[in-house]
């Protein structure tokens, strides 16, 4: 081949290979260009530097394979047949050779490259646990990152094996027609096709045996690998090895290994002494003996463990408690008792301020509602969620709610979404809301401090760069630093505008314009006049999106939470280290995985997009295995600022994991664990009208033992088909104790009210059942919000939220009422500091005797004549003139019974008997004419 030919022969390789993958090239730069902007070029090329080392020496070796395996059965092939017309030179034939090996090269590399780079790293950079399984006394780092590779490769290995035999088939049809056999003389008597039939079964079986060898040499391979099973067998009383695993089927794995190998050699010796009968015991044999170890595990489960399953599996038992503990870092939980009294006074009260400012009276349901209608200022602008968390509010420790208003693309009006708004013009969302989750305005909304654009501020925290560029809702690529203004928020019948100061993003400079323009199909990147060289695309700007994408192979948890730090606003999100290797371990995640940890924060400034990850949990060997890949990828805890420390919280996302888990594996004793004795289960609340297990809910108050207030995640539990409760367990946010578990277990010798036993003793008492019925009437929703249950002192105080939602109507749920509940005692008013002064203002609440707590509440007391005094008139309420219902509507009549009612109450509990009776005058008036409607 000449020179040219040679040149223009490498143009069209080079050619053909940028089209097929024009798109992937695009990518890779473009990523590359992303990955580099973040400071996290290393973290991406990582991924391509091994899988090239990892699949370029694979592409040679299985290439050299591929071609000297096509050439020796080629010659194999000649040999046998013998006779042959030669249509094609062997020479012609060599370098066709070249082209299937090629491509059976390249298949085989990049599938490998592709599937195995991830394991290759974790089992390099692989730091052990410290911990042994109890059954082999490997460290269980071979089982996350050792183990898996070899079960892996042995599969991918029986794969090429099949894919040989298909190969074979193909390669001697291609043969046959290449040299196709010519009929040969032979002694009389022989016919010559069958001389010809038995050469091509010659060659074809010879090629059969020797794959047929190397398939049960792996098979022996991967009967070792499978021993490891057992550790995560289901089969007996608890999830991993059982008595039957360990005395039947671990014996059989290693029976199994031998017979593989033994199966094997069978094989090649019948084929070299051509006895068939030899070949054929081969599978058979190892055929017989999976058989009849199945029947000896079956048996032995019958009728050895099933009738004395405890005496038999008490040991693995153990195991399995201890191991699952250990898997979802249950293995520390602190526990200690927690000896209910109902001696809760006023004086206790003023004891505990921050508790009882703290207590949640507004639900982030009906919040963010309130936010999207009342905040939201236009229509494109939406609060997501609503996150909770805590600040210092001047001097004050203060549990608080805060959203971002983002800018939703999808609510601009049709007309308005072209390329330049979409991308160039409305570029971010603006500023957030921050409420107290415990005051509520007059018209039962949440109280903001923080509040309007732009944001104004009622306390001692600023907001000074609202501009939110990356969040939740930013599913768009933008272009900044453009001819054309970005709109920064709506200022009357203006709009203020406003140019990006930050670094994010790329330069559109040079060839980047048309990557940009090819990467996003519009070639108006392209082609725009308002785009210069300085112009910076910003894209990946959902914060979901951009740490996934920068670091995979850990866990999100969905909910980004909001946070103001120095004026500007960062997000911070939870990531998990997740495993489906550990001994004994139940799985209760998706997926069959059964270890976790929350090992990252991760923290992205929601104006320039900076990225940080940051290790929460240090000991986890994943974590630090992680580490050693991507050195410079994480830093430690201490380098993220004192100020966004100080906001890292338990996440709920494994605290709800571990709730469910604990439901069980509290339980120390083998007996008692397998026979389900103490089974818990998570109390149970209603809500919006249903029952649903309680959500575990974010609260400050003071743990008994402490002295100062927390930020704590709790879910309460109740015994199994009881709704008393029994414990309750809480995690700890704040400083030294983040990350502590402790579980408070209730007196078991009387009965603690659980959520549910509280909402039926709502139910059942009159006067609020009464109002329930009444605000419920015309179509109007009452929604009730969640039990929160309040550790105060040694006492339990119990709060719920009333919410009513007038019919026909799109404004949001208001808080009406709040009902609390303490001992006996459970009264509904305003106000939480109404409810309190109820309980606690008027004298000691009714204390139950502590070994004999009622079921219900007591019935009211009765009112001596003599202790009704009289009021001078300047003390006693204003009377309220009689209403006209003649043009009144359905709604307005409600609102006039609910006065009626809301005053009835007030002068019942002031022994104001004429107005009390004049306020039911009313409230009968009201329902007359609400049923005449």
């Amino acid at each position: 081949m000449t020179k040219g030919k040679k040149v223009i022969s490498i143009l069209i390789a080079a050619f053909i290979i940028g089209t097929l993958f024009f798109n992937e090239i695009i990518l890779f730069i473009t990523d590359l260009q992303w990955f580099q902007d973040l400071g996290y070029e290393r973290v991406f090329l990582k991924k391509i530097q091994t899988q090239l080392m990892l699949g370029v020496p694979i592409f040679f070796l299985s290439g050299f394979f591929y071609y000297y395996y096509f050439r020796f059965m080629k010659n194999r092939y000649e040999k046998k047949i013998a006779s042959f017309h030669q249509t094609v030179s062997n020479k012609t034939i060599n370098r066709w050779l070249l082209l299937p090996a090629s491509l059976m090269a390249f298949i085989t590399a990049t599938s490998i490259a592709g599937q195995y780079w991830w394991q290759l790293l974790t089992f390099r950079h692989q730091v052990p646990f410290a911990i042994n399984d109890p059954v082999f006394g490997n460290d269980l780092a071979w089982y996350f990152f050792t183990w898996p590779l070899l079960r892996e490769g042995l599969g991918t290995f029986i794969t090429l094996l099949f894919l040989l035999v298909l190969i074979t088939a193909i390669f001697f049809g291609a043969m046959v027609f290449l040299r196709r056999p010519t009929l040969v003389e032979v002694s009389e008597g022989e016919n010559p096709r069958t001389q010809m039939l038995n050469r091509f079964l010659s060659f074809g079986a010879g090629n059969l045996v020797v794959l047929g060898v190397l398939f049960f040499l792996t098979t022996g391979a991967r009967f070792f690998v499978s021993l490891y099973d057992i550790l995560y067998s289901p089969q007996g009383a608890v999830y991993g090895a059982s008595f039957t695993d360990i005395k039947v089927n671990l014996p059989l794995y290693r029976i199994q290994m031998v017979v593989s190998v033994a199966a094997a050699l069978l094989l090649w010796l019948g084929y070299q002494k051509k006895k068939k009968k030899l070949m054929i015991a081969a599978p058979i044999l190892l055929l017989v003996v999976s058989i009849l170890g199945q029947i000896l595990s079956i048996g032995v489960e019958r009728f050895m463990v099933e009738p004395n399953v405890l005496a038999r599996e008490t040991p693995y038992i153990e195991r399995n408690i201890a191991f699952t503990r250990k898997a979802y870092n249950l293995d520390d939980v602190y526990e200690m008792e927690f000896d209910v009294d109902y001696r809760l006074t006023r004086e206790d009260l003023e004891k505990n301020p921050q508790t009882i400012n703290n207590i949640r009276i507004n639900d982030y349901r009906p919040a963010l509602e309130s936010y999207n209608q009342l905040q939201a200022i236009r229509p494109y602008y939406q609060f997501k969620d609503v996150d909770i968390d805590r600040y210092t509010i001047n001097d004050e420790y203060r549990q608080v709610f805060l959203s971002a208003r983002e800018l939703n693309m999808d609510r601009i009006s049709d007309s308005a979404k072209t390329w330049l708004n979409m991308h160039l013009k409305y570029t971010h969302g603006y500023g957030a809301v921050l409420s107290p989750v415990n005051q509520v305005t007059t018209q039962g909304q949440p109280e903001l401090f923080i509040r309007n654009i732009p944001p104004v501020s009622m306390i001692d925290k600023e907001i000074t760069r609202p501009e939110i560029y990356f969040g939740e809702l930013t599913n768009h690529y933008i272009i900044v630093n453009t001819d054309e203004m970005e709109f920064d928020y709506p200022m009357g019948e203006d709009n203020a505008e406003t140019r990006f100061e930050g670094e994010a993003g790329i330069e559109l400079k040079g060839i980047n314009r048309a990557l940009y323009a090819l990467r996003e199909r519009n070639f108006r990147i392209f082609l725009s006049g308002s785009i210069s060289g300085e112009s910076r695309i910003i894209f990946d700007r959902n914060v979901m999106d951009r740490v996934t994408k920068i670091a995979p192979f850990l866990h999100y948890d969905e909910d980004p939470y909001l946070i103001i730090h120095e004026g500007s606003l960062y997000w911070m999100m939870d990531a998990f280290t997740l495993g489906d290797k550990y001994p004994y371990a139940t799985p209760y995640m998706e997926g069959n995985k059964n270890y976790i940890r929350n090992s990252v924060k991760v923290v992205v400034d929601a104006y320039h997009g900076t990225t940080d990850f940051y290790i929460a949990e240090p000991e986890d060997p994943v974590i630090q295995t992680y580490s050693n890949i991507f050195p410079g990828l994480f830093q430690p805890l201490e380098a993220m600022p004192e100020g966004l420390q100080q906001h890292i919280r338990y996440p709920q996302e494994i605290f709800d994991i571990q709730t469910v888990v604990y439901e069980r594996y509290h339980m120390s004793n083998p007996s008692v664990f397998y026979l389900d004795e103490d089974l818990w289960n998570i109390a149970q609340e209603r809500y919006s009208g249903q029952f649903q297990p309680v959500e575990s809910q974010y609260m400050i108050y003071s743990l008994p033992e402490e002295e100062k207030e927390e930020f704590l995640l709790s879910v309460p539990y109740t015994p199994n088909r009881l709704n008393n409760m029994v414990a309750k367990l809480v995690a700890r946010s704040d400083g030294e104790h983040y990350g502590e578990l402790v579980l408070y277990r209730m007196p078991k010798d009387r009965n603690i009210y659980g959520p549910r036993q509280i909402e039926a003793r709502i139910d059942q008492n009159e006067r609020i059942s009464q109002s329930l019925t009444l605000w419920g009437e015309g179509g109007s929703e009452v929604i009730r919000g969640n039990l929160l249950v309040i550790p105060v002192e040694n006492s339990l105080l119990y709060v719920e939220p009333l919410y009513i939602r007038a019919a026909n109507s799109e404004s949001p749920p208001e808080v009406k009422q709040v009902i609390a509940a303490f001992g006996d005692d459970i009264v509904m008013e305003n106000t939480l500091e109404e409810a309190l002064e109820s309980l606690f203002g008027a004298g000691p609440p009714s204390i139950p005797e502590e070994d004999d707590v009622p079921e219900e509440a007591l019935p009211e007391e009765v009112i001596e004549e003599d202790d009704i005094s009289e009021e001078s008139p300047a003390e006693r309420p204003e009377e309220t003139p009689s209403y006209d219902f003649t043009d009144a509507t359905v709604q307005e009549i409600i609102q006039e019974a609910n006065r009626a009612f809301d005053e009835a109450q007030r002068a019942s509990q002031q022994g104001d008997w004429a107005a009390y009776g004049e306020a039911l005058n009313r409230l009968e008036e009201a329902l007359r004419r609400l049923e005449s409607q």
